[in-house]
């Protein structure tokens, strides 16, 4: 029996720093590119968050792959998102939009 796939690696002193400096309205930029690169089947978590962070990378160079997935967490938690799978493990997981 295999074990399961580690959870995402935590975000390191910079990045918690750097993510610590976005605003609200960073932040809903943010939330709405993740909506925008969701859909209403399922897609997988990482796709979503590498397709967010290649299109604002210029605006927000630095924030890591795994504050990307804290958003996508919130956004399941507003029930804007539906998750299945370990979302702490973004390869692991899928997203879309909540119905």
């Amino acid at each position: 029996m295999s074990s399961p796939p580690p959870f995402d690696p935590p975000m390191t002193d910079e990045q918690v720093q750097l993510a610590g400096n976005l605003s609200d309205s960073d932040l809903l930029k943010i939330d709405r590119q993740l909506l925008k690169n969701s859909a209403v089947q399922y897609r997988k978590s990482a796709r979503v968050i590498g397709a967010t962070m290649m299109d604002i990378q210029k605006e927000y160079p630095g924030v890591p792959d795994v504050f990307y997935s804290t958003r996508l967490i919130n956004l399941v938690e507003q029930n804007r998102l539906e998750a299945q799978g370990d979302l702490r493990r973004m390869r692991y997981s899928e997203v879309r939009l909540a119905k």
